[in-house]
C-alpha cells in the first residue's frame, strides 16, 4: 500500500506541480476554530465521545481542490473541501470528519485514481492535456462517467465556503450502546444555505476571494453548519465512493451543529504538523472497506513526509 501511494502522491505531483511546504492536494486552505455541539439524537447512533457529551473543540480547514496553491479561488474546475478535527474530551485524542462538495468520487479503487490522474497529465511542451487519453480512461470506466455528470454540474464557484454543502463521500458504521450499528453517510449543511457564485461575478473575482470572504464573514459572527447522517438503505453502495446515495430519499439524523467563531492561529505553527484523516475514528464508529478511503491514509503520510520532512507515522493528530 506505501508503495501506491507514493505513486499516487507523484501522479498529483505529476498533474499540479510540486509545491514545498504544500499538501499534495487541496493546497490552498484556511483554518478556522470553533466548537461542536451534539444534538440529543445523536446519542441513539453512536456512543462516539463527540456526539454523546458536552461541545467539543473543533479545528476546521477550508480547501480548494488543486495541488496548485497558486490556483484562484474561481477555478472553475476544482470541488472545494471542509475538514474537521474533533478534539475529543478527557484527554481522549482527534477524531476528522473529510468533506467535500462533490456528490461523489471520481473512482473506485486506487488504481483507478492512478489511472485518472495520470490521463489528465499535461504534457510538458504545450501544458495541454491529452482529452483523448481522458476520453479513453472514462469509456473504459462506465461509473467515472456517471459519476462525472453529477460532480461537473457542482464545480460552479460558491458564494462562500460557509455556502456549500459538504459530503463526506465514504461510507461509516455508527455504533450505539446497544451494540446496533447504521452505515451513514456524512453531510455538512450550512446555516447560511447553499449560493453559487453568480456567472456575472466569477470572472472578476479576487484570486483569493474565498479566503477573503471567509474572514470577513467570521468578523461579522458566527459561521455554523448542520452535521447531518444520512442513513444507508440495505442495497445502497457502502464501499463504492462513485455511487451517490439518492438525493431526498433517505433517512437523515442530525448530529450536532458545528460554529466557527474565528480563525485558527494556533495549528500549522513552527513545527506543528496538521492532517485531517477521515480514518482517524474513535469508538462508535467503524470506516467502512471503501478502498479510496483506506489509501488515504497512506497518501496523506507520503504529503506530510514531503512537505513537512517529518517522519512518516501511521497517524498524525
Amino acid at each position: 500500500m506505501s508503495e501506491l501511494a507514493e505513486r499516487l502522491v507523484d501522479a498529483i505531483n505529476d498533474l499540479s506541480g510540486r509545491h514545498p511546504g504544500h499538501r499534495a492536494a487541496h493546497a490552498r486552505g484556511i483554518l478556522c476554530a470553533g466548537s461542536f455541539t451534539a444534538a440529543p439524537g445523536a446519542a441513539e447512533l453512536s456512543t462516539a465521545a463527540h456526539l454523546t457529551g458536552e461541545p467539543v473543540r473543533v479545528t476546521v480547514r477550508f480547501s480548494n481542490g488543486s495541488g496548485d496553491p497558486s490556483t484562484p479561488d474561481n477555478d472553475r474546475r476544482e470541488g472545494r473541501g471542509m475538514a474537521v478535527k474533533f478534539y475529543l474530551p478527557d484527554d481522549g485524542g482527534t477524531t476528522d470528519i473529510v468533506g467535500l462538495s462533490l456528490p461523489a468520487f471520481f473512482v473506485r479503487t486506487p488504481e483507478d485514481f492512478l489511472g485518472f490522474t495520470t490521463a489528465r497529465k499535461p504534457d510538458p511542451e504545450t501544458g495541454e492535456i491529452d482529452m483523448e487519453k481522458v476520453g479513453a480512461f472514462v469509456a473504459e470506466h462506465p461509473e467515472t462517467a456517471a459519476a462525472l455528470q453529477l460532480i461537473i454540474p457542482s464545480l460552479t464557484p460558491p458564494r462562500s465556503y460557509a455556502t456549500l454543502a459538504y459530503n463526506s463521500i465514504h461510507s461509516f458504521r455508527l455504533v450505539n450502546a446497544a451494540d446496533e450499528g447504521r452505515f451513514v453517510r456524512y453531510r455538512f449543511v450550512p446555516e447560511a444555505g447553499v449560493e453559487s457564485l453568480p456567472d456575472e461575478e466569477i470572472e472578476g473575482a479576487s484570486p483569493e476571494y474565498l479566503q477573503e470572504e471567509i474572514r470577513e464573514r467570521l468578523d461579522g459572527g458566527p459561521v455554523r453548519f448542520r452535521l447531518i447522517a444520512r442513513l444507508a438503505a440495505d442495497d445502497d453502495a457502502i464501499d463504492d465512493p462513485t455511487v451517490a446515495w439518492p438525493e431526498g430519499e433517505r433517512e437523515e439524523v442530525e448530529l450536532g451543529t458545528l460554529e466557527l467563531t474565528g480563525l485558527d492561529t494556533t495549528r500549522e505553527t513552527g513545527d506543528d504538523v496538521l492532517v485531517f484523516d477521515p480514518t482517524r475514528v474513535t469508538d462508535g464508529i467503524e470506516p467502512s472497506d471503501d478502498q479510496i478511503l483506506h489509501v488515504r491514509s497512506h497518501a496523506y503520510s507520503v504529503s506530510v513526509e514531503r512537505r513537512s520532512g517529518a517522519p512518516r507515522p501511521a497517524q498524525l493528530a
